[in-house]
């Protein structure tokens, strides 16, 4: 991107409705930082990065999130407590007083894209009350070239007020933030919050719906890289499964590490030009890419540093949602533009701390939708107050709080999508070994990337494989680089006979989540699931 001085394009904010705003286009990076400072909105840390304060909110409120309901979206979107609907009528309101209260200000437009295939590429006209909120665009969306700006028309607007406050009792929201999707209108309003993540993840929202119902395309909640045979692997993962560490290979170039999309011709393509990580207890060793990619450019949100500008990333008393925003240029070892090809496995990981899930095992089609719609992770003790044994945790496609379409919808996609493509797909359990949560240790990261290795290299394609009898996936018996005891669960266990209480236990929790989903499932889906 070229400096801000050299871009000569004007126009009016008059017709979203906002009048007489003093607005600066397409700031770069390096101005928003220093616009921050100067505003006393944010301070440098000792590496150069900017350090912001989200303010009262550090991570997205899934309970003030909505959707317009109208004509378009009605008959398509799930309703319920993840997909909230908002009256046509109070958001016309609600727009109009938001472009009301940012009328006569300051703010920062920008002009950017999502989807780096250029056949669903989606246009976005982002407008921020703060500068740094604009950097977060610059950061994670995909950036014109100065050409493109000449004749740029948006496909979708973000309208961002963190500093307004809804009334809950006459706008029709929970309480005074939200953020509102309206599809006929193409618009994301969001309100009330500083909380950048709600910034991206309104548009992979959106893309979420357009993309299926419109273009056939699969959106995905997940990370993707390509090998140097041009073949390419997506990782799906909850919150600490791995998914970010296990596709940053320095032998694959990394596609993208959060929002893709696999298109009817097999390609996979990254939705943003950024990445968004969370930073709690990181360290140069343990995740050197996004360690290194803290630097001028970057965004750290909520950290503590001391009086010398050394962030102390162990630190959580602002939150545990410590969060750092960079350009996917930030990391050396990237595919460009950020598509891939040649889509050969899949790998869903999970961080199972019951102890019951093979290290490794391979998924039919009808298995694979239904772990996807399942979304399996769990939780371990002392993550959350009060959680004293491990919990199981269910997310809807890897991540159900952005899928507006009933998560069978994605799931039936993917199984046609893995009967096209021959694609492998492959759960991973990245949890524990030898027993559950306090008895058993954690499966040692060197063995999971040996299997995850073995996988793409096709050194698995002609072992025996034996089938779990609890939930019916087939296990190698063998691995490279691999101890054979350790790729049957039930083999680790001392006490074999209390494993299998574990695993029926575990079990049980899959059908009851998924009785939910067994009235909109097909039968190869419903017989994806555990056999006991």
């Amino acid at each position: 991107m070229l400096p801000n001085q050299l871009i000569t394009k004007t126009f009016s904010l008059e017709e979203y409705g906002i009048r007489k705003a003093d607005f600066h286009y397409q700031l770069s990076s390096e101005e928003l930082h220093q616009i921050t400072i100067d505003k006393n909105m944010g301070v440098e840390t000792n590496s150069g990065t900017l350090a912001i304060n989200t303010g009262e909110f550090t991570g997205r409120s899934p309970q003030d999130r909505f959707i317009v309901k109208d004509e378009v979206t009605k008959d398509k979107v799930w309703w319920g407590n993840i997909n909230i609907p908002f009256d046509e009528d109070k958001f016309d309101a609600l727009y109009n007083k938001v472009t009301d209260y940012l009328s006569e200000k300051e703010l920062f437009v920008r002009d950017a894209y999502a989807c780096a295939d250029q056949d669903y590429r989606l246009n976005i006209r982002v407008i921020n009350e703060y500068p740094w909120s604009n950097m977060f665009a610059y950061n994670m969306f995909l950036r014109p070239e100065e050409d493109e700006l000449e004749d740029f028309k948006e496909d979708w607007l973000i309208v961002n007020a963190p500093g307004f406050k809804a009334d809950p009792a006459v706008d029709g929201t929970r309480q005074h933030n939200f953020a509102i999707l309206n599809f006929s209108k193409k618009i994301a309003l969001i309100g009330g919050t500083g909380y950048t993540g709600e910034i991206k993840k309104g548009i992979f929202s959106a893309l979420n719906f357009i993309l299926p119902v419109y273009k056939n395309v699969l959106p995905m909640h997940c990370s993707a890289n390509v090998g140097e045979d041009n073949n390419t692997a997506i990782f799906f993962g909850l919150s600490g499964t791995g998914k970010t560490t296990l596709s940053a290979d320095p032998d694959r170039k990394l596609i993208g590490d959060d929002e893709h999309g696999w298109t009817p011709d097999n390609k996979v393509f990254n939705f943003e030009g950024g990445c968004y990580a969370k930073v709690i207890n990181l360290s140069e060793e343990g995740e050197p890419d996004i360690y290194n990619a803290i630097k001028p450019g970057a965004i750290l949100e909520n950290v503590i540093m001391n009086s010398e500008g050394e962030v102390d990333f162990k630190d959580v008393s602002i939150t545990q949602n410590t969060r750092v925003s960079y350009p996917i240029y930030h990391i050396n070892n990237i595919q460009t533009p950020s598509v891939g090809e040649n889509t050969k496995n899949i790998f869903f990981l999970t961080a199972d701390a019951f102890g019951v899930l093979p290290p490794i095992s391979k998924l039919t089609p009808g298995q694979a939708a239904y772990h996807f719609i399942s979304g399996y992770t769990a939780k371990v003790a002392g993550t959350e107050e009060g959680i004293t044994e491990p919990v199981p945790s269910f997310s809807a496609c890897f991540g159900a709080p952005f899928m507006p379409l009933h998560p069978t919808k994605y799931a039936e996609m993917l199984s046609e999508k893995m009967k096209a493509s021959g694609v492998n797909v492959w759960l991973v359990n990245t949890g524990w070994t030898g027993g559950p949560y306090g008895t058993g240790s954690r499966m040692k990261l060197k063995y999971t990337r040996a299997m995850i290795s073995a996988a793409l290299e096709g050194k698995l394609d002609h072992v025996e494989f034996e089938q779990h009898p609890i939930f019916g996936l087939e296990m190698p018996k063998e691995c490279p680089n691999v101890p054979a005891e350790v790729l049957c669960p039930r083999d680790t266990w001392q006490d074999q006979e209390a494993y299998d209480k574990k695993a029926n236990l575990l079990a049980s929790y899959f059908k009851d989540n998924f009785e939910k989903f067994d009235d909109y499932a097909n039968d190869e889906i419903l017989k994806g699931g555990p056999i006991v």
